[in-house]
């Protein structure tokens, strides 16, 4: 198949089709007037508006060594509601925390504002966390595991795959988290793969990572976060 400039654009609008639905749809927040013949995008300098946490409180370092921070993405519950697989991001938080819950574990939420990249937010959680626990949750879906004194790159557990996980996955990462706190011995997450998921979702992926990355104001860092403001 011959990939021209017509195909991209007729791929990347059908996929943001599919992102109106989701909550996730671009808006046009220029004035600038799209030229004949340039397509839909023309014009636009921004997937979503700029969100104002001009009120929110910083997020401190955390002192209960049973606490476990959850970190999210900049566009947590705001601009984007949903993971690439449509599982809505508040039922996600929600089984995360059951899961820590059921291990007699604390947890507490924060969003990252100084970055997108999920490994850094899972870091950063962790050392903001009293456990020295920490999970990192991108908007569209993606999670890891992570411990305050690990390299970025070298976090305990990473679940790749958004499009293929489910809520009872997400139930896991939360009790396996609480299990590293508690020092006990962990069995890694099973997660299902499929090679055709990166070419099926990549387009999506990249757009949802854009309206995340444009949402960051590293002048805020982390912030409490504790659902949709």
């Amino acid at each position: 198949m011959e990939v021209n400039e017509q195909l991209v654009r007729a791929v990347t609008q059908a996929v943001v089709a599919q992102l109106m639905v989701s909550g996730a749809q671009p808006q046009n927040v220029s004035s600038t007037p799209a030229p004949a013949g340039t397509g839909s995008f023309a014009g636009k300098t921004r997937m979503r508006p700029k969100h104002s946490y001009e009120n929110a409180v910083r997020a401190q370092k955390g002192t209960d060594p049973k606490e476990i921070v959850i970190g999210v993405g900049a566009a947590f519950q705001t601009e984007i509601t949903k993971t690439m697989s449509g599982i809505p991001l508040e039922e996600v938080l929600r089984n995360i925390k059951a899961g820590i819950e059921e291990e007699g574990m604390t947890s507490r939420v924060v969003k990252v504002l100084d970055t997108s990249d999920v490994g850094f937010m899972g870091l950063e959680a962790a050392k903001l966390s009293g456990s020295g626990i920490g999970i990192g949750l991108q908007s569209k879906g993606t999670t890891v595991i992570h411990q305050k004194d690990l390299y970025p790159l070298s976090n305990l557990e990473l679940f790749p795959q958004a499009p293929l996980m489910d809520l009872d996955t997400y139930r896991k990462i939360g009790r396996n988290a609480a299990k590293y706190v508690k020092g006990e011995k962990v069995t890694p997450i099973e997660c299902t793969n499929d090679p055709m998921v990166r070419a099926k979702y990549q387009v999506k992926a990249a757009l949802l990572h854009i309206i995340e990355t444009e949402q960051l104001d590293p002048a805020k860092g982390m912030i409490e976060w504790e659902g949709t403001r």
